[in-house]
């Protein structure tokens, strides 16, 4: 009789065991939906990219990382907004399209940007190690914007140029610190910076009717 209680007691606990097993995997299926629709929420594209108000409606959590980068590098939010529509229209995803082989076959991309920013890996390693952030991630806004903060103030270091100069600070974004006195020869550059300044002169006029109500909104809202 010894044995058939013994047996008994192994065939429950296993039961146990497996009951245990089942439920925690069940568990970690859950938490790993909650966390795809919490990205995917934070991460998609606004419904209407030219109006500032409407992103920051849509995305409270984004406002409120633009200002920290306000008061942090001292770049308007209008600015960090144009520079992120230009660069990649708020596509956390975004990649230069692959070149083509005799205009057909799909080959390598001309460069490594990546994300909302559209920061290239070297400048992007060079942030996070100057900045002492090693977690940062191109596909983050939070990032995105703090990159953008960074990278003006140190072209208003290095070129000189105003961080409220949207024309002069994409060229330099653009074309990069060392190639900026070339600009005049880059008609393709000329025309973004154009763009971009046009942008934010729309985006600044907009955030006048909503800033008011973003700065009293206290909830966190995706």
């Amino acid at each position: 009789m010894g044995w058939l209680i013994y047996l008994s007691r192994k065939m429950e606990k296993a039961k146990l065991i497996s009951y245990i097993n089942y439920e925690v995997i069940h568990l970690k299926n859950f938490f790993i939906i909650l966390i795809f629709l919490a990205i995917s929420a934070c991460s998609s594209i606004p419904k209407n990219t030219q109006d500032s108000c409407a992103i920051f409606e849509e995305r409270y959590l984004w406002y409120k990382y633009s200002k920290a980068t306000y008061e942090k590098w001292g770049v308007p939010i209008h600015i960090q907004l144009a520079f992120i529509k230009k660069e990649s229209d708020f596509n956390w995803l975004a990649k230069p399209p692959r070149q083509k082989l005799f205009k057909v076959i799909p080959f390598k991309r001309p460069s490594s940007s990546f994300g909302y920013s559209q920061a290239v890996k070297g400048t992007w390693e060079q942030y996070k190690k100057e900045t002492e952030n090693p977690l940062a991630t191109r596909a983050r806004f939070k990032d995105s914007v703090d990159f953008i903060g960074w990278y003006v103030n140190k072209t208003t270091k290095i070129l000189k140029i105003s961080k409220k100069d949207p024309y002069k600070q994409y060229l330099a974004y653009y074309k990069g610190w060392g190639d900026y006195k070339n600009y005049s020869r880059d008609k393709k550059a000329i025309s973004y910076a154009r763009s971009v300044r046009e942008m934010a002169k729309k985006y600044r006029k907009q955030l006048k009717q909503c800033q008011k109500n973003l700065d009293k909104n206290k909830y966190i809202i995706f």
